[in-house]
């Protein structure tokens, strides 16, 4: 009898040969809705999907949202609007891989592209000599962390999500962060303020399993780099702040608060309700807003 594992390869074979030709589903009007107020930019010949909502009037402040793995940048929808009262641009996009954006594959997805990406989305916007707050989950942690260590070079800037991730024994890296510098992302010309974390999850479209798969080496990226990314962590002068959910599967209360405070003492943090989880944007986000703008309004 042939071995098992044998047996389950041939099987998964003509499965996986199916589900690769399953169309994916059709979209919710909430996700049409979302796409059709959305763009394009190119980006080396791949499409990157974002939305740039412009805000509050008589504010020059900034946000981009950057989504977990394996989401989107829908999870910021149910504070969007809330943003848009206190920002006069709010931006988000899919990374590639992700959501409306391309999925190339085979692709060697990477933390230091997603990184360049996202200063390239800046630059094409005209946004690379202004302040950018940053507001990050999960995988979008890492990426936000490359891009503090980008502008750490001579000084030190800001972040915070890396930890949990990366610290907690890689507790897998989940969270969200917020952080805010000056003059634009990939510059390197004056720490200035914030940063938070916290979780998310969710695509727009289905990301098939071989380009998860591909996405998925992340993870070995984060051991490898571990101290080129927890190090900007540390070495930042930008304030912290953590938006945690105490039921997070991920960051397990109460060892990651623990930690957390040790390895970073001069970081705030907000705890929401005890039934918050890895998703507090989505899972509060009245509760998640209020934390996240006291932060910000507090400098």
């Amino acid at each position: 009898m042939k071995e098992w594992w044998v047996q389950v390869g041939l099987l998964s074979v003509p499965l996986l040969a199916v589900y690769l030709h399953i169309p994916p589903p059709k979209l919710s009007p909430a996700l049409l809705s979302w796409r059709s107020s959305g763009r394009y930019f190119t980006y080396k010949d791949q499409n990157i999907f974002y939305r740039d909502s412009t805000g509050a009037v008589g504010s020059s402040d900034i946000v981009v949202l950057l989504h977990g793995f394996p989401t989107s940048s829908y999870d910021w929808c149910k504070i969007w609007e809330g943003l848009t009262q206190r920002f006069h641009r709010v931006i988000a996009l899919d990374f590639v891989g992700f959501g409306f954006s391309d999925k190339p594959r085979p692709h060697r997805y990477s933390i230091f592209e997603q990184a360049s990406i996202v200063e390239g989305l800046v630059r094409h916007l005209g946004l690379h000599h202004q302040r950018i707050n940053l507001l990050s989950h999960d995988y979008g942690d890492t990426v936000a962390q490359e891009l503090l260590h980008r502008s750490l070079q001579p000084l030190t800037l800001w972040l915070l999500f890396f930890l949990s991730g990366m610290l907690t024994r890689l507790l897998s890296c989940r969270s969200e962060l917020f952080f805010s510098f000056f003059p634009g992302l990939g510059q390197s010309s004056g720490p200035t303020r914030s940063l938070r974390r916290q979780s998310t999850g969710t695509c727009g479209q289905r990301c098939g399993p071989t380009t998860a798969i591909f996405i998925l080496q992340y993870i070995n990226q984060r051991k490898k780099h571990r101290d080129r990314w927890v190090g900007a962590l540390m070495s930042t002068s930008v304030p912290l702040h953590l938006i945690y959910g105490p039921l997070d599967p991920v960051n397990p209360h109460p060892e990651f608060l623990q930690l957390y405070k040790k390895v970073l003492p001069m970081s705030t943090v907000s705890v929401l309700d005890d039934h918050i989880s890895h998703y507090p944007q989505l899972e509060d986000p009245t509760g998640f807003l209020n934390a996240y703008l006291n932060f910000i309004n507090s400098f």
